[in-house]
């Protein structure tokens, strides 16, 4: 009968946490819309469902030759399909919309570039005779992609114009094969970055427990709660089913979000149930930082607060952000990323030493974490 009434009182927290999610609206955003306009957002901007984005750089160009081998160079740039050519009579002009984002590239063609490219033709084995030439080129350095990606292709460009269509395709002994290995290479961004939206999402499940919890003892209903039969332990259980279940909602708006937005999510069930297994113990980890949050504050504010102390290791160490580091290895976050990157996108066996060596230290997290924030909130977080 004791046994009975135990579930009853867990059951009946349950219930409390699930109406409260859906009947306050911050809350509700935070923990089930969030994910949903987080990997939509992601999606459109990197690439997701299949939508074909055109890259089309814009290249001011200044000919002071304005010879046939110049309107040449021009010509090959047009017909690569991603350069469209703005032309200028000053470079202070081309500089200035260079500044100013206008263009992402100023070309300037020096006079005697078409001498130059005669007098290696007229001799092309002896060096001495070439009349050499330089192209100035100025690159949108506030841009990561346009400053990496536009001088190789305009140096490819102006060999094409040098040497004819003939460079690209001269016979040789040795040549790289097709492009393959553990990643499929027509991946998008968004296909990346998916995996790392998955823990994303449970991350500010800190915030909301670290919430909950604090403004349940400010305004005193811990305390109503504590004169009634139910105990620290079944507040402390049923507050961390409900957001358990809040947590495999969050999973589940993620993939299916995700799978319409073009990631291959696959149909092998196992995989798919390994991974929302993944994410829930990140979820139940996370819970455990709310406890230990709640535990330290003194008001919603500083909740809030204490909460990014968690929140943000793991969101930049852990998730889709491209950073590698030692202290990567130190969030559980980390170990759920990298293990749905491995089963998705390189398609490693579940029972892979690197799969079953994450899933066993997220085991080990969730444990000490889970058991030292619930010590920490029945000490120090519960109202006197």
């Amino acid at each position: 009968m004791v046994k009975k009434m135990k579930i009853q009182r867990i059951n009946a927290i349950v219930k409390k946490e699930m109406k409260k999610l859906t009947r306050v609206p911050a809350t509700l955003f935070m923990a089930l819309l969030f994910p949903l306009v987080l990997t939509g957002a992601f999606g459109l901007a990197f690439g997701g469902g299949n939508i074909a984005v055109d890259t089309t750089y814009t290249i001011g160009i200044i000919d002071l030759d304005n010879s046939a081998w110049s309107n040449l160079f021009i010509g090959n740039l047009s017909a690569s399909n991603v350069i469209s050519n703005q032309f200028y009579e000053s470079n202070d002009t081309a500089q200035a919309d260079l500044a100013q984002g206008k263009v992402d590239a100023v070309i300037i063609i020096p006079d005697k570039f078409g001498a130059s490219i005669d007098s290696y033709w007229l001799n092309p084995l002896n060096a001495s005779t070439w009349e050499n030439t330089t192209i100035n080129l100025y690159v949108d350095l506030g841009s990561l992609i346009v400053s990496n990606a536009l001088p190789p292709l305009i140096q490819q460009i102006l060999l094409t114009t040098l040497y004819g269509e003939q460079a690209l395709s001269i016979s040789q002994p040795v040549t790289i094969g097709n492009l393959s290995g553990v990643q499929a290479s027509h991946n998008t961004q968004f296909d990346i970055m998916a995996p790392g939206m998955f823990a994303f999402a449970a991350i500010f499940l800190v915030l909301i427990v670290a919430e909950g919890f604090t403004e349940e003892r400010t305004t005193g209903i811990l305390r109503r709660i504590q004169l009634t039969p139910t105990t620290p332990a079944e507040v402390i259980t049923g507050s961390t089913i409900a957001h358990m279940i809040t947590g495999i909602l969050q999973t589940a708006i993620v993939f299916f979000a995700a799978g319409f937005m073009g990631f291959n999510i696959g149909t092998d069930a196992i995989r798919i149930l390994f991974a929302f297994i993944l994410v829930s113990l990140l979820v139940l980890c996370n819970v455990g930082f709310g406890l230990i949050t709640a535990s330290l504050a003194k008001s919603l504010g500083s909740a809030t607060g204490i909460s990014f102390i968690f929140i943000l290791p793991q969101m930049f160490f852990g998730t889709f952000v491209p950073i590698t580091s030692d202290i990567t290895k130190l969030v559980p976050s980390y170990y759920v990323t990298e293990t749905l990157t491995s089963i998705f996108l390189r398609d490693a066996a579940l029972t892979s030493e690197v799969v079953l060596y994450n899933f066993v230290i997220m085991i080990g997290y969730c444990v000490v974490v889970i058991i030292g924030g619930i010590v920490l909130f029945a000490k120090f977080g519960r109202e006197k």
